[in-house]
């Protein structure tokens, strides 16, 4: 079976009786702390991530359609991605193979070096990965899991990613990630501002729940071993993303000065050679790729088997509320846990807060439903419109 169109799409759900009826308690976090964050150096920028966010860059999917009529459907963020896929990868993908997956990956990954292929064009082969193995799993009546090989565990467990732990306890979650709020621009001041947070948020969850702590890009290599050596007495599960990706030295010299600590990151890496250097060098314990991001499920799959012959995790960057990184949770051996963000406010139920279809978490653990094909987006042709953005 041949493809026969690659388009890029807005995927428009029809409105939908009113579906949330709840009263929040309060305002959710991110518009409420400050969070460190890789602009903290410039004023300006620092109390907000909102303030430098890129403007104007819609949510988007590709729709890959074979001969047949069949279609699958990936997403992704941001209009200059989108025109990648319509300029540079739609073109060579027609008249391909449709199950011919890791070729067409490979296609992508090489006609995207003259102009690059890390950041905004390896977001673009996410969407287009993501829709092809969408649509191998609907061509072959199989949910992407199964065309993995199968779940590797009946049950998924969830961690929570926010600062509202109070809420996020009341919705019956066993581990925490917490957003660090100051960083090396706030000196001795901000060390103890971090260290007070994670004090009070270690005695609102006791000894047996999780905590980890997320730094987003934020540090430099003494603050973090500095932020590391203050936490040390809460039993920290591990510390995320100190560093800005590139600075691979950076990264060893952490992993040499905190032999101790669990060191994770890889939100913001992409492709898998990122991954293969971290791993080559042991700078990591925890690999982090988003699926939407890094170059798709093949390039998730090919970080996995990676990692697992070098004996470590991978836990997806937002992959517990995401039906793309949940199959991919599900049917490898070494991703033990999915990330499951809650940016909305505190008193909204999650079923509230996610597109229907949606799983949501119970006592922090996703129950395996029955396959679908594909990804089981529940999406319907005619919401998918010509993208605009």
């Amino acid at each position: 079976m041949k493809i026969r169109s690659v388009e890029v799409v807005t995927v428009r759900r029809p409105a939908s009786p009113a579906t949330r009826s709840s009263t929040p308690h309060r305002k959710a976090w991110p518009t409420e702390i400050e969070v460190a964050n890789p602009m903290s150096r410039f004023p300006r920028f620092k109390e907000r991530r909102q303030l430098f966010a890129a403007r104007r860059w819609p949510a988007f999917g590709v729709k890959v359609t074979a001969e047949d009529g069949t279609w699958g459907v990936g997403t992704a963020t941001g209009r200059p991605a989108a025109a990648v896929v319509e300029d540079a990868f739609a073109h060579i993908l027609q008249g391909e193979d449709c199950l011919a997956v890791s070729k067409l990956w490979e296609m992508m990954f090489r006609v995207s070096k003259p102009f690059g292929t890390v950041g905004i064009a390896s977001v673009a082969i996410s969407a287009v990965d993501l829709a092809l193995w969408d649509l191998a799993g609907k061509l072959q009546e199989k949910s992407v899991c199964q065309l993995l090989g199968g779940p590797a565990r009946e049950r998924m467990f969830v961690y929570a990613t926010g600062d509202d732990v109070d809420w996020y306890r009341e919705l019956g979650f066993k581990a925490y990630k917490l957003p660090c709020q100051y960083g090396p621009a706030d000196g001795l001041w901000g060390l103890d501002q971090n260290e007070k947070r994670v004090a009070e948020v270690r005695e609102l969850i006791g000894d047996d729940a999780e905590l980890m702590l997320d730094c987003y890009m934020a540090f430099d290599v003494d603050y973090t071993v500095k932020l590391a050596e203050r936490l040390r007495p809460y039993r920290l599960r591990w510390m995320e993303e100190y560093l800005i990706p590139e600075d691979v030295a950076g990264h060893e010299a952490v992993r040499r000065r905190l032999p101790w600590m669990t060191l994770a990151s890889g939100e913001h890496m992409y492709t898998h050679f990122p991954f293969q250097q971290m791993i080559e060098r042991g700078c990591l314990d925890i690999l982090q790729p988003d699926i939407h991001w890094v170059g798709g499920l093949t390039a998730c799959v090919k970080i996995c088997h990676m990692a697992e012959a070098a004996g470590l995790e991978v836990i997806l960057h937002g992959g517990g509320r995401d039906p793309y990184g949940q199959q991919l949770t599900w049917a490898m051996p070494n991703t033990p846990w999915g990330e499951y963000y809650i940016g909305s406010d505190p008193g909204i139920p999650l079923e509230e807060t996610v597109d229907p279809g949606t799983q949501v978490p119970t006592d922090s653990y996703i129950d395996l439903k029955e396959p679908e094909p594909g990804f089981g987006l529940r999406l319907q042709e005619e919401w998918l419109v010509p993208f605009e953005g």
